[in-house]
């Protein structure tokens, strides 16, 4: 297959330009630890606390509309098996920077926090802090995947070039910037990203509308015409598993290092809360581009087309419905236009993972636990190192599948049914949890987590839960929301066993609990035998 030069020349311009910016942004960078004398690796991982508003709100958004929110949500649309319905993503990302706004804000930005694993080592010291980091840092690097994989597949559909090279290319560009500049190299770019990607996919719209290969989508909305309607169903049996994906793209982006990023570099907490409400506006409105590309799909006869048949769906592209239909419902200069608006996507989204895996590997675990008399330079060193490492290993991932919705289910799954918990417990009632409590609820839900299976990721079902459906292909069908269900069970277990370790060490029949800081300033009582130490596995 011939390479398309044209296409290829326009991604290495954008490419180009996206890396000049970084370059400016890192000039900037250098101006502000100038004015923070000795806290070089805080200005890279949260700005210096003092970032633009309005940088703010565009780095926000950009963050959360990846590549995976926009080909995901193009591909449930256009998914017959799926549709409209549940494409949540738009809907559910705004109501996760409105709670983020409402209630994680103010408790994360009140004692300084640079990441969100601080709060652990406050409560739990660092052992346990370093075993409740490893979801997080897994789901960052999924995440990475499942947005770099996006990216090289649509630049491998335009321009024929190797889907490898594409993803490594583009992971390659993402490192450079970013590790150049930090913070300040991520949110400049975000703001020209969130432009091009604004402009861009809105352009694409009026020209995937004028197509003249489909019937009208309102029609093929509630009628058969193609494939089954757009708009989708939710039949009884699976409500449960629709609310579990509402819940979930609602609730886990608050276990994220990237939204604690955002918050922690505004300048107060009423710009941090601005930022995250603007970006509730902003996710459904770069969400409807992707809506209308998955059902003007749908509507297609593709025979017709240049791409020919069978559809994409029944050749196992449906996650690269997007820049296939812009490649074959496009003119070619505006499918240039809108693949290089994926791009800015990926790249807005896929800096801000690296910067936040990286920076929680060099503050808390190499400053933290590792080597506690670190210098600023050689924390500096571990989070360059870091980024290369996590972008190089998000890259390797974001080759083995072709499903966007894959990693970006796994990615959140991951965090709603471990971590949540934990957050909440920790941020919210740091007086009614202790380290044993911590521990058990990490178990359990990665245990229950684990038995229930996961088809996407090849995990079986071991677990039998109440009014399972088995399909044609022998794999259960969960009827009940049972991630949410993990969540509750999870949440109760760690205020339970706490309770419990908390009553049977005032018998002295356990071990000391370890009591910090806000334990002493909110407990009323505290057991007299208990000992404040580091708490151990």
């Amino acid at each position: 297959m011939a390479i398309n030069w044209l296409g290829l020349l326009a991604i290495g311009v954008f490419y180009i330009f996206v890396i000049a910016i970084g370059i400016w942004a890192s000039r900037k960078s250098k101006l502000e630890v100038k004015k923070c004398t000795g806290r070089q690796s805080e200005v890279t991982m949260v700005g210096g606390r003092n970032l633009n508003i309005w940088v703010s709100m565009f780095t926000m958004t950009a963050t959360w509309v990846s590549g995976g929110f926009i080909l995901g949500t193009a591909e449930l649309v256009y998914d017959p098996t799926k549709g409209l319905l549940w494409a949540v993503g738009p809907v559910a990302f705004a109501m996760n920077m409105i709670i983020g706004g409402l209630f994680f804000v103010t408790p994360m930005r009140s004692k300084n926090y640079v990441t969100l694993m601080d709060p652990f080592q406050e409560k739990y010291g660092n052992t346990i802090a370093a075993v409740l980091f490893i979801p997080i840092l897994l789901a960052d690097i999924f995440w990475a995947a499942c947005i770099l994989g996006a990216l090289g597949a649509t630049v491998s559909v335009i321009t024929d070039i190797s889907r490898y090279w594409s993803v490594f290319i583009s992971a390659v560009v993402a490192i450079v910037y970013t590790v150049l500049g930090g913070l300040y190299s991520v949110a400049y770019t975000d703001v020209i990203q969130l432009m091009f990607m604004f402009f861009g996919l809105w352009l694409c719209v009026p020209f995937i509308l004028s197509s003249p290969y489909f019937n009208t989508i309102t029609e093929s909305a509630v009628n058969r015409i193609y494939q089954e309607p757009w708009i989708g169903q939710i039949k009884m049996e699976d409500i449960g598993s629709w609310v579990d994906n509402v819940l979930l793209l609602s609730i886990s982006g608050m276990c994220y290092q990237a939204f604690y990023q955002r918050v922690l570099s505004a300048a107060s907490d009423a710009q941090a809360k601005l930022t995250c409400f603007v970006g509730a506006v902003l996710c459904p409105i770069l969400g409807i581009p992707s809506v209308l590309v998955g059902a003007v799909a749908a509507s297609t006869d593709w025979n017709q087309t240049s791409f020919g048949g069978p559809s994409p769906y029944e050749q196992g592209l449906a996650g690269l419905i997007l820049p296939i239909a812009l490649q074959h419902l496009c003119p070619f200069f505006v499918s240039l236009v809108g693949m290089g608006a994926l791009a800015a996507a990926v790249m807005s989204s896929v800096d801000s993972v690296l910067l936040s895996a990286a920076s929680q590997i060099a503050r808390n675990i190499y400053k933290n636990i590792l080597y506690k008399k670190a210098s600023e330079k050689s924390i500096m060193v571990v989070i360059r190192v870091s980024i290369i490492l996590c972008g190089l290993l998000g890259a390797l991932l974001g080759t083995i599948s072709t499903s966007v919705v894959l990693f970006w289910i796994a990615t959140s799954d991951l965090l709603y049914s471990i971590m949540t918990p934990q957050v909440i417990c920790t941020l919210f009632l740091p007086h009614w949890v202790n380290h044993y409590g911590a521990c058990s609820g990490f178990v359990s839900g990665l245990l229950l987590r684990a038995l229930v299976g996961e088809p996407l990721l090849g995990l079986p079902s071991v677990l039998p839960l109440p009014w399972d459906k088995i399909l044609e292909d022998g794999q259960k069908q969960h009827v009940v929301p049972f991630r949410t269900a993990i969540v509750i069970i999870t949440f109760a277990t760690i205020l339970l066993v706490s309770q419990i370790s908390r009553w049977l060490s005032a018998k002295g029949l356990l071990g000391g609990i370890c009591v910090t800081n806000s334990d002493l300033n909110g407990m009323k009582r505290i057991p007299t035998d208990d000992k404040i130490q580091e708490p151990s596995l």
